[in-house]
């Protein structure tokens, strides 16, 4: 079983006990239920850098990336640098991320937030609108053509973007349809954890123009962006990079006014 099999199973443990917890109608009472969207996707179309910074403490493949950081402080410190979205890590198990996280990064910026997590239900969908995000996140690798589809659909009913990641054609193929707005292609690969902008090469000429198309993991310099970009990419999804830091908010910003230079 790999990385990613083991984080599924465990997350359909986690949305059951949660479902109990915390009923459908609860969630949908959030203050923040009735709050508007605002569209990473438009974002992106009309920034020059694409940025999507994002929080996470750590991952499976790198431990501890960054502990100490204040969300709160991350979120202020990203929008002030220009950025077009932040991504923020909802997985506790595996991330050390929380929902407590988004609503702490809604609280502080006035950003395009991506729930990042492992969804496997809609309910998930449902808590990230509750909870202020503005855009959920599809692995194809663990979800057939059909729920792809209900989740997307169910995503768009609540006014969220749609970012959906693939990792190969065959992956690519089964997950395009009207409902999404952004496709990310993941360099990394996640049953080995090698990472490859290769993927996101061979992969770009088979995304249709309706999308935007979002490049993900193992983009750490300005070079990676620049050599992405005549391939149609205007997003780019950095994790590690910023975080690694004392102060993602400047880094980020560095990063943009160097791109942008």
């Amino acid at each position: 079983m790999n990385i990613l099999d083991k984080i599924t199973l465990d997350k359909r443990k986690e949305v059951d006990l949660r479902k109990h917890l915390i009923p459908v109608s609860q969630l949908e009472q959030s203050v923040l239920f009735e709050r508007a969207t605002i569209s990473l996707a438009n974002n992106l179309r009309q920034s020059n850098s694409g940025i999507i910074a994002e929080h996470k403490r750590r991952s499976p493949s790198k431990s501890i990336i960054n502990n100490g950081l204040n969300v709160q402080d991350v979120a202020k410190g990203y929008e002030d640098a220009g950025v077009c979205g932040m991504s923020v890590l909802t997985d506790g198990k595996y991330f050390g991320g929380s929902l407590d996280d988004l609503l702490t990064a809604r609280a502080s910026c006035n950003l395009p937030l991506l729930r990042k997590e492992f969804i496997i239900d809609e309910y998930q969908i449902i808590e990230a609108k509750a909870y202020g995000a503005d855009v959920i996140l599809l692995i194809a690798a663990i979800l057939t053509r059909e729920e792809i589809k209900h989740f997307s659909e169910c995503a768009k009913s609540l006014n969220l973007n749609v970012l959906l990641e693939v990792h190969n054609e065959e992956e690519l193929h089964k997950s395009i349809m009207p409902s999404l707005d952004m496709l990310g292609v993941n360099n990394r690969n996640l049953k080995t954890f090698e990472v490859s902008l290769e993927t996101s090469k061979n992969l770009s000429h088979s995304i249709p123009d309706d999308f935007v198309k979002v490049s993900e993991s193992g983009i750490s310099n300005i070079d990676a962006i620049k050599e992405l970009q005549p391939y149609g990419y205007q997003g780019f999804l950095i994790g590690e990079n910023f975080m690694k830091t004392d102060n993602p908010g400047v880094s980020a910003t560095n990063f943009i006014n160097t791109l942008e230079a």
